[in-house]
């Protein structure tokens, strides 16, 4: 969340997909708040709505005529209005001028006209000039996403966490095992706000990224149905990614979270990359626990704020 103070004109409002051109211009005012920051402004979902929201996600936009270009930019998830999100970024030489005000005002107003009376406003990396608007506001901090690391990354001994009997692990089949995976995301993540609300489509989009592996997601089964998953990215030169892993409720307890995390880290050894990293809630005690167990410590902290 950017540090501004003054008012400035209502944001441009543009509902679903955005013209390509449009969304070009938002990734150009990402990079460049990322260069000048040191942490990108919008995570990956944000960014594969650009051109593949549905009606339920909303853009705000803020123009700069003088620069010809974008001075601002807010997407608002609105899927569930109960519990909207946004992520914002404001130009760097465009701060201090009300712009991201604005936005935040936006995104509220977006969010009750659908019948909310809130917004959770993400701040990647917990910089210090969203923290001073946070306080200047009042704005209570609700969530801490954690990123953590492994570094430098060393293969895991393949018996320190074994599979439990008859269960078996391979890797994803595109064609095969879309729907079957979207279901048990959705019930290991049920109180995840992003996570667990992922469908066949957004997995679609993340399988058409050009970091998408099917050798490194890994599938748990047990009598050929699915228990759990453990799914690596490697999108950038020397780093990896612990993507996402999660177990069905039903499967809990039998050590599964472990044995995933051993054969995706295997993985990512054999792939050569150096450094991996992964995000998880501060407050998932036993997620925690199965990461610093595999060596990882906390490395950096995105927060969210409630706007209401």
């Amino acid at each position: 969340m950017p540090d501004l103070t003054t008012p400035d004109p209502t944001p441009r409002t543009v509902t679903g997909p955005l013209p390509a051109a449009t969304a070009a211009a938002v990734r150009d005012l990402a990079t460049a708040a990322a260069a000048h920051d040191g942490v990108p402004p919008l995570s990956e979902q944000p960014l594969l709505w650009l051109t593949g929201g549905g009606p339920d996600v909303v853009h705000l936009l803020v123009s700069d005529p003088g620069a010809g270009a974008l001075a601002g930019y807010a997407q608002v998830d609105l899927r569930d209005p109960a519990r909207a999100t946004a992520e914002v970024v404001v130009a760097p030489a465009a701060r201090r001028r009300g712009t991201g005000t604005a936005l935040l005002a936006a995104a509220l107003g977006a969010a009750r006209d659908r019948g909310g009376d809130a917004v959770d406003v993400w701040a990647h990396g917990d910089v210090a000039p969203a923290r001073a608007l946070a306080a200047a506001r009042g704005l209570p901090v609700v969530r801490e996403l954690w990123q953590m690391a492994l570094d430098p990354l060393t293969a895991p001994d393949p018996g320190a966490a074994p599979l439990p009997d008859g269960v078996t692990v391979r890797a994803f089949e595109p064609g095969r095992d879309e729907d079957a995976w979207v279901a048990v995301n959705a019930r290991a993540f049920a109180q995840h706000p992003e996570q667990g609300r992922l469908t066949r489509a957004d997995l679609e989009a993340r399988k058409a990224e050009p970091w998408f592996d099917p050798a490194g997601f890994l599938l748990a089964e047990e009598a050929g149905a699915l228990l759990g998953f453990g799914w690596t990215k490697v999108a950038e030169p020397g780093e990896g990614e612990i993507y996402a892993l999660g177990v069905d409720p039903a499967a809990q307890g039998r050590r599964l979270g472990p044995a995933l995390t051993a054969r995706m880290l295997a993985h990512l050894a054999a792939r050569g990359v150096p450094r991996v990293v992964l995000y998880t809630e501060g407050d998932n005690a036993p997620a925690v626990r199965v990461y610093r167990a595999a060596g990882f410590d906390r490395s950096a902290l995105d927060m969210v704020y409630r706007l209401s």
